[in-house]
């Protein structure tokens, strides 16, 4: 009878091995348990605690039972500051252009070149040094100087040069019908005018322009800017005549000097010279040659101020460069 009672114990041992696993897995539910009341993350008490900060949340931005959802309100924007050079000038046109922006249009670089001037303080606004790259100005109203340079920013401004043939007359029209300077000008819509005068039997370089300022200072011998003139007149010349129209002749509306003389050219029984003199009298070149006994023969004006014939043909125009405007500004003292 002892063997059945063997195996029962046997069974007995797996059923209490059993129970040793079903304790195994009741630590193990424990263990959850415990984790689902404050442990892992995606638990069920964390799912509890992630509704309770979205209502924490929610109730902060609440105003109210019938508030609607938040917006976000901008920010207000703090006025521009009035842009001022070193000395506290304000030269800042609010509307204007940008100052930059009108350098590189005349031609005085690309933008970033300008604005390297501008930070560089060589840029001048009414005669005030700007630095500041945000500066707006005018264009018509304002004048600017780069390193001491005029610079024309208003594009309705016309500047030309014209070398006048002999046989026309130094007007835009002439009611006697003869040759003007408009016969020799393609249609325009501006209103131009000469800068001086040349007679019909002078040629050479005439300033045209719109800009009446800069053309009375040419023309008034208070700026003393310089004309330059090549005449051929009868020969020998003397040594000593530079000399004596350098200290000054006496004509009818007084005395004249030139600022300078130079012989040029010599040949039997002619001679070529260069006279430069700032008198704007009417026919000032021949009267003087004249009245020191070498009337000229032919005459023509090479070079007004610091703008040169060069090698224009007789009859053209050429538009004045940024540079050349800017000469000339400098000349008449602007």
């Amino acid at each position: 009878m002892n063997p059945p009672q063997q195996r029962g114990g046997s069974g007995g041992k797996r059923e209490g091995s059993g129970g040793k696993r079903g304790g195994a897995g009741s630590q193990r539910g424990s263990g959850a348990a415990r984790s689902g009341q404050g442990g892992r993350p995606g638990a069920s008490g964390s799912g509890s605690a992630g509704k309770r900060r979205h209502k924490a949340r929610g109730s902060s931005r609440a105003v109210g039972p019938d508030a609607g959802p938040s917006r976000k309100v901008a920010p207000k924007r703090r006025p521009t500051p009035p842009v001022v050079d070193d000395s506290g000038a304000d030269v800042h046109i609010p509307d204007g252009v940008r100052l930059q922006k009108l350098l590189a249009s005349a031609g005085l670089g690309s933008r970033r070149a300008c604005e390297l001037l501008i930070s560089q303080g060589r840029v001048e606004v009414d005669g005030h040094v700007v630095t500041e790259l945000g500066v707006r100005v005018d264009p018509v109203a304002q004048t600017i100087h780069v390193d001491g340079t005029r610079v024309v920013l208003d594009d309705s401004r016309v500047y030309l040069a014209f070398n006048k043939p002999l046989g026309v007359v130094s007007t835009m029209s002439d009611e006697l019908g003869r040759p003007s300077i408009t016969d020799y000008l393609p249609p325009r819509n501006e209103r131009l005018f000469h800068v001086g005068r040349l007679d019909a039997d002078t040629e050479g370089l005439l300033l045209l322009t719109n800009d009446g300022e800069l053309a009375h200072r040419l023309q008034h011998p208070a700026y003393e800017v310089p004309k330059t003139y090549i005449a051929r007149v009868p020969g020998p010349v003397p040594r000593d005549l530079g000399k004596t129209l350098r200290a000054g002749v006496q004509l009818e509306d007084g005395v004249v000097a030139v600022d300078s003389f130079k012989l040029i050219d010599s040949a039997p029984g002619k001679a070529i010279v260069e006279l430069v003199l700032h008198e704007g009298k009417k026919h000032v070149v021949r009267r003087l040659l004249a009245e020191v006994g070498h009337p000229v023969e032919a005459l023509s004006r090479v070079q007004v101020g610091p703008i040169l014939l060069g090698q224009l043909r007789s009859g053209r125009t050429r538009a004045l460069t940024a540079e050349e405007v800017g000469a000339l500004y400098r000349s008449a003292g602007l």
